[in-house]
């Protein structure tokens, strides 16, 4: 029967390939099956002459006598050794000695014998040593002295010594060595000697093309791929997931008959690996049609890939015919199919498969009894574990009470996880549970620490820390000792409830049972500390750690830094670092970055900077951030020049400034009146590839504009814009008010009124500013206009506030009051009751000799 596989999809041709496949016709396979393993010759020495016997039997006992002493190799017999040396005597002598480093020690030394040079067959015999050891690197450097000896190879030695190689996953030393003799004329390449090579480089993730670079430069020098050569080909393919060549490969393998169980091996598990195992199903049965049976692991891969794909039925039909090949499945192939059945909740094809284990003697494994156990009702529950307790030992229940309680908890059940463990260590108990009658079987499953472990850690992450004490009273009465993992969940999660009393309570008890603290456990209960701003109760907890070798965590130390200097208390986050240096410990640059930025938000800056210097004496690094605040820090001070000279400095320690870095000292230098060192700044921002963003335009702006230069403020808003800088509602309001404090109130408009039109409403600043500055340009209606919107919008500062703003905007509406143009519209606004305070408003209308307004 002609058989053509091929794949679920359409494979294009590949002439390349198809060119290197397409040889001439060949009668007959010329290789022989290529063998990993050297025959070991060491009892037969038919072939050793008589006079050499006796040298082998003195090398190998000098040199396996123990102690060895170096000294040995100088002694007079094992010289006179020798002189005798023979590349067939080395060869004896190597496959009788039992340790590879006594052999490579021999090797080495016969080789620095007077008139004496290892052969190919002597280096293919060290080299099968070193290979079968695994000692790759003193492989590779065996393979680097065959190449410098010059020693010359046959095509089968040259092949042999490259499949030593390519068996340890020295593939590129394979090729290397490969082409090295090949150049030097060391030995000419046959057939055997590249299928070897083929072999080696499909074992590996080598490319493809490799491999076929090398079967076409094989073809090239006349020798016509055969079994051996299309064997290694198969597999790189599949490898490297090119299915389409692969199955080229294949069916050409079998038009010229040259198919084995191994070559179907190789594309049925990888069939399997790509998910096609219908197709590795059909070759299975067309192979056995043709007399190709396949062995029990490559059936088992199938089962594996049929329950991957989640298609339990076919697993099922394949393990029928597993048994009829006469296999019988061990317990792995049951335990697939048992999760695959389990999956999908099929109980009653679970419990048969079961039953079918038991008749063949194969007997459910605890992994096995914990799937079903997680889909059976009550009923076959209980009598599962009552034949398990018939065929299961104390520890085998124990591990199955286990995986149900681990069950349980997946399940999100509390009270029933607590009250399997409470009827485990037989308790009596009043609850419309009905687990316990699951559990009440024929003898008692006693919990141990692991059953405590499971259920203490649930109730803690449930938050039933009462519940979860209580268990570990009712275990220490038990003398059950409870682990380190269980005493660190019930710290851990004490420690969140801000329950630090029974953390120590839990410290101590576990130091006297003997269970070692671990820096989970310290951490656990400093961070409590930390969180409740205990800072003697941290400085102790940080003692203790010290004295038992542990680091206190980072985030701790700076959330307590950062909580003090947020309530005020920089002065004892600063003495608490202090002190945590004087207990050995050098904090981290992130809780001093938290001190010193704490130090300048109260404006003490000095005691910042104090703190900055001293880090840095101490050899903890500053980092961009520590250096962005204390920048930021002195810029706002005013201390601009001392701000540049720290940016020079960091520079000079090879960090690189940020965006936050040059805002904070441009805005720094424009508060300080210094825009054009601003400008500067700006544009070395740019040529360091800082990208400016919407701040660092912003600040510019409000800076140019305060120093009256409005010109260059619209020209850097146009060139944000250009770049796709979108500004926000703080921009356009310091454009709109630094437009308004240059006098430019018509340009102040057109802004604000763009604000608006974006839906970015202005604060009040902005609204006084704008009416004062058409006010001066003599446009009051316009100035009302925009007091009127601002009253409508309920924007409107309180009059009790003794502000500036309030005085301005008064002194704004008296004016548009004595205004012809606008008066009549004031005392409308005033009869509306859009001003707040009449009262106030009243003082204006009798200044200019009019009634007030009740």
């Amino acid at each position: 029967m002609h058989l053509r596989l091929k794949s679920t999809k359409p494979i294009t041709q590949h002439h390349d390939l198809f060119h290197l496949l397409s040889f001439a016709h060949t009668s007959s396979i010329t290789s022989r099956p290529i063998c990993t393993k050297t025959e070991n010759n060491s009892h037969d020495r038919s072939f050793l002459p008589p006079d050499h016997s006796p040298i082998v039997d003195g090398l190998i006992s000098i040199f396996q006598n123990r102690p060895f002493s170096p000294h040995t190799l100088h002694s007079p017999e094992t010289v006179d050794f020798g002189s005798k040396l023979t590349p067939t005597i080395v060869e004896t002598v190597l496959k009788s000695l039992q340790n590879w480093k006594i052999a490579h020690l021999f090797f080495n030394w016969a080789s620095q014998q007077p008139g004496y040079r290892h052969t190919c067959y002597t280096y293919n015999v060290m080299a099968s040593i070193l290979s079968r050891a695994r000692r790759n690197d003193q492989l590779r450097g065996l393979a680097l002295e065959l190449v410098n000896s010059r020693c010359l190879m046959t095509p089968g030695a040259l092949g042999f010594f490259v499949r030593c190689l390519g068996g340890v996953g020295l593939v590129e030393e394979a090729n290397s060595l490969f082409d090295r003799v090949k150049k030097t004329g060391l030995c000419i390449p046959n057939s055997y000697s590249y299928n070897c090579l083929l072999e080696a480089l499909a074992k590996s993730t080598a490319s493809v093309c490799l491999v076929e670079v090398r079967l076409k430069e094989m073809q090239d020098l006349g020798w016509e791929p055969d079994k051996y050569t299309l064997t290694p080909l198969l597999q790189c393919y599949c490898n490297a997931g090119k299915f389409g060549k692969a199955l080229e490969v294949f069916n050409s393998m079998y038009e010229k008959g040259w198919m084995d169980t191994h070559v179907v091996v190789i594309l049925v598990v990888s069939f399997s690996k790509w998910g096609e195992v219908d197709k590795a199903f059909e070759l299975v049965e067309r192979m056995e049609d043709h007399g190709i049976r396949l062995n029990e692991k490559t059936i088992s891969v199938l089962i594996h890939g049929f329950v991957r794909e989640s298609r339990v039925d076919k697993a099922l039909q394949v393990l029928d015919k597993m048994r009829k090949l006469g296999y019988l499945p061990d317990v792995s192939v049951y335990n697939v199919l048992m999760g695959g059945l389990c999956r999908n909740k099929d109980v009653e094809k679970a419990l048969i498969l079961c039953s079918e284990m038991k008749n063949l003697g194969v007997y459910p494994d605890v992994e096995i009894l914990t799937k079903l156990v997680s889909i059976l009702p009550e009923g076959d529950m209980v009598k599962l574990l009552e034949d398990g307790q018939e065929e299961l030992g104390s520890e085998a229940m124990i591990l199955l009470y286990n995986s149900i309680l681990n069950g349980l908890v997946n399940k999100g059940s509390v009270s029933e996880v607590y009250y399997l463990l409470r009827a485990m260590m037989g308790d009596e108990y009043d609850c419309d549970v009905q687990m316990d009658k699951v559990f009440r079987t024929k003898k008692m499953v006693h919990p141990d620490t692991n059953s405590f472990d499971i259920v203490i850690k649930y109730l803690c992450k449930t938050d039933n820390l009462d519940m979860a004490l209580g268990l570990y009273q009712d275990m220490v009465q038990m003398n059950c000792k409870p682990s380190c993992l269980l005493y660190n969940n019930l710290i851990g999660s004490l420690s969140n409830a801000n329950r630090v009393d029974e953390c120590h309570k839990l410290l101590g008890d576990m130091k006297e049972s003997g269970v070692q603290p671990t820096h989970f456990t310290y951490n656990s209960i400093f961070g409590c500390l930390c969180r409740r701003k205990d800072i003697e109760g941290a400085i102790g907890m940080l003692k203790e750690m010290r004295e038992n070798g542990h680091e206190p965590w980072i985030k701790h130390t700076t959330l307590l830094v950062k909580m003090l200097c947020k309530h005020g208390r920089v002065a004892e986050a600063s003495n608490f670092l202090s002190s945590m240096v004087q207990e050995g410990f050098l904090p981290d640059i992130i809780p001093y970055s938290a001190a010193i930025d704490g130090f300048v938000k109260v404006q003490e800056v000095d005691r910042a900077l104090q703190i900055f210097r001293d880090i840095g004496a101490r050899e903890c690094c500053a980092d961009v951030v520590a250096y962005n605040i204390i920048i930021n820090g002195l810029s706002k001070a005013g201390r601009v020049l001392e701000a540049h000279g720290i940016l020079n400095e960091m520079q000079e320690k090879g960090l690189i400034p940020s965006v936050v870095t040059y805002n904070t000292l441009i805005d720094g230098l424009c508060k300080n009146g210094d825009i054009d060192q601003a400008k500067l700044c700006f544009s070395t921002m740019v040529r360091k590839e800082r990208e400016p963003n919407v701040f660092t335009y912003t600040t510019m702006i409000n800076g140019l504009c305060n120093e009256g230069r409005p010109n260059e403020a619209l020209e850097l808003w146009t060139e944000m814009r250009e770049l796709g800088r979108a500004p926000n509602r703080i921009t356009f309001m310091t454009l709109v008010h630094g437009l308004c404090k240059c006098a430019r109130p018509d340009d102040a408009l057109l802004y604000f009124q763009e604000m608006e039109e974006k839906g970015m409403t202005p604060d009040t600043y902005v609204y006084v500013a704008l009416i004062e500055a058409l006010l001066s340009n003599s446009t009051p209606l316009l100035a009302f206009k925009i007091l009127r919107e601002m009253f409508h919008s309920g924007i409107f500062p309180d009059p009790n506030d003794k502000n500036q703003l309030w005085v301005r905007l008064r002194e704004a509406i008296c004016k548009l009051s004595k205004d012809a143009r606008t008066q009549s519209d004031i005392m409308s606004l005033i009869g509306e009751g859009s001003i707040p305070i009449i009262s106030s408003l009243s003082d204006i209308v009798i200044e200019d000799g009019m009634e007030p307004i009740a």
